[in-house]
């Protein structure tokens, strides 16, 4: 598996698998792993060149013996890209890695990061029941917390693997990784105000596309759609499934959604996902 040391002599460990480029890179969002992405990661690479990577200090990668932040992760990132070689590498970003997808597009500007791809986040202004959780992930309610986002996460799962990663992988991460990731996206959020305004300030725009689960809200994709009315280059699809967890509970859909996007199908990436359930832009 490659490895590339950065700041604290930490070792960020990734795959890296397949051919052809843009080459795409999974970004896990805090307290998940690379292993979110077992599923999407060889559909994907059968068609062009993956890159799948732990974040410092989760799966298989070091910390580097001290606290740190988003922009230390967004530095990791980019030491990955140019080990790697890649020319262009389009982020794919599980929730709340969206910030860093957005950072390293602005870092390397829009021709080595030329699209986006988005999975489940709150790319609205945050509601408030989720602010209120990460001021409660912040505190010593930090596991009731905890517990309380992964049964949110989990309402109607039946497979019992995406049950156990989220129980055992996410739920196995303890107090000082979720106050970090709590404090890393508030301040996002505060900075930035809402995923859709930082993406509508890139220039040139960037080809985008969210592919989502929950919440099961008709405000919220009608919210996204109407941003999509205005910013043509924003594109979500709403998939048939009911996890926070949608690249492990529909990959195939995914993996379909991504290439579309990726090949620059316009019109693919508003029918290849038009089944029952399915709610594109």
């Amino acid at each position: 598996m490659p490895e590339v040391r950065t700041s604290g002599d930490a070792r960020i460990h990734y795959d890296d698998v397949g051919r052809g480029e843009p080459a795409l890179l999974f970004i896990p969002g805090w307290n998940t792993t690379r292993d979110a992405f077992r599923d999407v990661l060889p559909r994907c690479a059968a068609r062009r060149r993956v890159l799948s990577v732990d974040l410092r200090g989760h799966g298989q990668s070091g910390g580097g013996g001290t606290d740190f932040d988003s922009a230390t992760v967004l530095d990791d990132l980019l030491a990955v890209v140019e080990a790697s070689g890649a020319r262009q590498v389009v982020p794919v970003a599980l929730s709340h890695a969206g910030w860093w997808a957005l950072e390293l597009r602005r870092e390397l500007g829009a021709e080595r990061i030329p699209k986006l791809v988005l999975l489940d986040w709150i790319v609205t202004e945050p509601p408030l029941a989720f602010t209120e959780a990460l001021r409660g992930l912040m505190s010593e309610r930090w596991m009731r917390t905890r517990d309380g986002l992964l049964d949110m996460w989990l309402d109607g799962v039946e497979d019992p693997n995406i049950i156990r990663y989220a129980r055992e992988v996410m739920g196995g991460f303890g107090e000082d990784m979720w106050a970090r990731a709590a404090r890393e996206i508030a301040s996002a959020y505060a900075r930035e105000g809402s995923p859709l305004r930082a993406l509508s300030g890139l220039s040139p725009s960037t080809p985008t596309l969210h592919l989502y689960s929950q919440p099961d809200s008709h405000d919220y994709l009608e919210a996204q759609v109407a941003f999509g009315a205005q910013h043509p280059w924003f594109h979500v699809m709403k998939l048939p499934a009911v996890s926070h967890f949608p690249m492990l509970e529909v990959p195939d859909l995914v993996a379909v959604g991504i290439e579309a996007l990726v090949s620059a199908q316009q019109m693919y990436i508003n029918t290849a996902l038009d089944i029952p359930g399915a709610a594109p832009s």
